[in-house]
């Protein structure tokens, strides 16, 4: 996207180059000896230079309408993306606001508006965002379940509501981890920190690919659920499980066994014993 003229005094001078070596190549594959030289300039002699004068002008013109046709897409092209973030960061604001609310059905619509964003985000680095915001919603203060007493009925709500905001976002990752990278709705090759997280559902990674991007459950705890690794697949990257708690989550160490040129790190309680 230079100024117009350097572009256009660019754009003449390599056309008069390659011009000028086709030109200069057909000459030595055609073995051109030498060229006849007349002492008049005859009616069709003149007639070919008005014909090759009018088509060096069209060609000027075709050549400058080429290049003001491409920076005029180049223009539209940023000006879509530019409306495009826009949007996402609207739609974004709108999301986190859902999040933060009180009421526990805001939140889940908050969670799938997020996650629904790191979809459809137009660059990389918005996805991971939306991405970040879920994770850093799951590593916030985890208050344990208060119990079946009348007196913690309010808490007990609340937990249970808190809870459920929690497991929807630890399903929706699961679920975009097990898609194949580079397909619409995957998170593959993303960074994934549930650094501290208390994972107490279900979690289906089986088939899960870890290529590329960090994934980190260091300090973890694993309880009440299955997180289950089988035939997943770590590939590149790092994966992190060191000072989690709890079993090893199915199929894991399996998938570690195999792992290719990935960093998979692993608390020393859960490796099977050397004989």
């Amino acid at each position: 996207m230079w100024r117009v003229g350097r572009a256009l005094a660019l754009t003449f001078a390599a056309a008069v180059l390659v011009a000028g070596g086709i030109f200069y190549g057909l000459v030595v594959l055609l073995d051109f000896q030498e060229i006849d030289t007349a002492a008049k300039l005859d009616a069709k002699t003149l007639f070919d230079l008005v014909k090759l004068s009018f088509g060096v002008v069209a060609g000027a013109g075709a050549l400058v309408a080429l290049v003001v046709a491409y920076r005029r897409q180049r223009v539209d092209e940023a000006g879509a993306h530019r409306e495009a973030t826009r949007l996402h960061t609207e739609r974004f604001s709108q999301a986190v606001d859902k999040l933060g609310s009180d009421s526990p059905a805001v939140r889940l619509g908050g969670v799938h508006a997020l996650a629904g964003l790191a979809d459809d985000a137009p660059t990389q680095d918005l996805r991971q965002t939306c991405i970040d915001v879920l994770c850093a919603y799951l590593q916030l203060p985890f208050t344990p379940d208060p119990g079946d007493d009348p007196a913690h009925q309010e808490e007990r709500h609340g937990y249970l509501a808190f809870r459920k905001v929690r497991h929807t976002i630890l399903r929706l990752i699961g679920d975009h981890y097990r898609r194949p990278k580079g397909t619409h709705r995957s998170w593959q090759g993303c960074d994934l920190d549930l650094t501290d997280v208390t994972i107490d559902c279900n979690m289906d990674f089986s088939g899960a690919v870890f290529s590329g991007g960090t994934v980190n459950f260091g300090a973890a705890a694993f309880s009440g659920g299955t997180v289950n690794f089988s035939e997943a697949v770590f590939s590149g990257g790092t994966v992190n499980f060191d000072d989690a708690t709890g079993p090893a989550p199915n199929g894991l160490l399996t998938a570690v066994s195999i792992a290719g040129s990935a960093m998979v790190l692993v608390p020393p309680a859960w490796l099977p014993p050397v004989t």
